[in-house]
């Protein structure tokens, strides 16, 4: 008996004309006005030392006051420890609505020891992503907040190449987040040492196997603009919200004694370039890299880890008798019963001893205060004491002075009545001669 087995026929597809309009060409529309009602997210972060016009760069780039001025800390104080400080501003322009979020990192690079100063950045893209992995699992997903961060942009001090650590922080995000290196301060240099260092510094990125963001190429875009975005990097970019009148013109720049820097001249720096990657080609794909590469290996990744933890929990298990896995779970009940009792005796005894420490401070403030208090009552006591003693002596000076003034008064009074007493006996004789 011979079996014979049939191929199904291939499926072709044709190409047919329409004789009439149909009506799907319209979904571009719809998708258009369906995502303008919604509005737009991105977060952009951007980390570097400090000084290097960051914040200016970032308000040149959305013509807004995002980054109000700042009071900078004084010269010899710097951050110990790097901070991750987020901002979000609604912005809107020709109806589109974007909400922007800004990730800013001061003090970054501005210790003495900058050893492992990345790890709470990374900490913060890694929890966005434990954000929306978690926000996937919930049974409403409609409402889910796209925080990722999307672009990375690091600043890059002038100078003759890659400081060590702009190395070693590009090497642990650059399987995170989109990295976009930025040469801040460009006009400190001329155009030949810009043109080095820009070298210099991709061939260092090359060399250490650091993966920065890749412009794309497909049927619709230009090859040829793709390849001239991507020999612009690292961007050597100036930032001002200045306005220069000049013959006439308005244009953003500065001011120098030799001449003037225009940010949005693409010979005097590339601020163009770096606009237009942001904001006008290719804010899209760098979404869709982060939504589609980056956080897809961060997912697979977790889930791997929470899968061979289960199965090798579960080999484990199938290769034991139903008593040894019972006498096993039991023992692991009562570790973690005793655990939990260790726990709370732990915690019982740190708040009694807290509460301890506070009554002691409590009765050493009371008892500072009595003795405070006797010895502003002792003081008292001391002063009434002088002044009895000083109101005692002044009494006895003036009875000593009464007792005085009152002898004299008395002889005084003697002698006049002495002497009226003799006017009147010659008076008397007189008459007595008269008759």
């Amino acid at each position: 008996m011979v079996l014979r087995t049939e191929t199904p026929p291939a499926v072709t597809c044709v190409d047919k004309e329409l004789n009439g309009y149909v009506g799907f060409a319209n979904l571009p529309n719809q998708v258009f006005r369906k995502s303008v009602k919604r509005g737009f997210e991105f977060t952009l972060m951007v980390v570097g030392a400090t000084g290097l016009g960051k914040s200016t760069l970032i308000n040149s780039l959305f013509l807004s006051s995002i980054y109000e001025d700042e009071k900078y800390p004084a010269a010899g104080t710097p951050n110990k420890t790097v901070k991750v400080q987020n901002s979000t501003v609604y912005l809107v322009e020709g109806g589109v609505s974007l909400k922007l979020t800004l990730v800013d990192t001061p003090g970054f690079g501005d210790a003495i020891n900058n050893t492992k100063c990345w790890k709470p950045i990374l900490e913060y893209i890694d929890s966005k992503y434990e954000e929306y992995l978690n926000a996937e699992g919930h049974v409403n997903r409609s409402t889910v907040v796209d925080n990722r961060v999307h672009c990375c942009l690091y600043f890059i001090s002038p100078g003759h190449g890659l400081k060590p650590l702009d190395i070693e922080f590009m090497k642990q995000l650059h399987e995170k987040v989109n990295i976009v290196p930025v040469i801040g301060k460009a006009d400190t240099l001329t155009p030949e040492e810009c043109v080095e260092f820009k070298a210099n510094v991709m061939k260092e990125i090359e060399n250490n196997d650091i993966k920065i963001y890749q412009f794309p190429v497909d049927e619709f875009d230009e090859e040829e603009e793709a390849q001239d975005l991507q020999a612009q990097l690292p961007f050597a970019v100036v930032g001002s919200n200045t306005m220069l009148d000049i013959n006439g013109k308005k244009l953003r720049g500065r001011m120098y004694p030799w001449g003037i820097a225009e940010v949005e001249n693409p010979d005097h720096c590339d601020f163009i370039f770096l606009r237009n990657l942001l904001i006008r080609t290719h804010m899209q794909d760098l979404k869709d890299v982060t939504n589609n590469v980056l956080y897809e290996n961060f997912r697979c990744n977790k889930l791997a880890a929470v899968t061979s933890v289960s199965l090798d929990s579960k080999l484990a298990s199938s290769n034991r008798n139903p008593l040894a896995q019972f006498e096993i779970e039991k023992k692991e009940h009562q570790e973690r019963l005793k655990n939990m009792k260790a726990g709370m005796e732990k915690v019982m005894e740190e708040k009694v001893k807290e509460k301890m420490t506070k009554m002691e401070e409590q009765k050493n403030e009371l008892k500072l205060k009595h003795d405070q208090a006797l010895k502003h009552l002792e003081k008292m006591k001391k002063e009434i004491e002088t002044k009895r003693a000083e109101l005692r002596d002044a009494q006895k000076a003036f009875d000593e002075l009464q007792l005085a003034s009152g002898v004299t008064v008395n002889n005084s009074t003697s002698s006049l009545n002495s002497t009226k007493d003799k006017i009147s006996g010659k008076k008397t004789k007189s008459t007595k001669k008269l008759f």
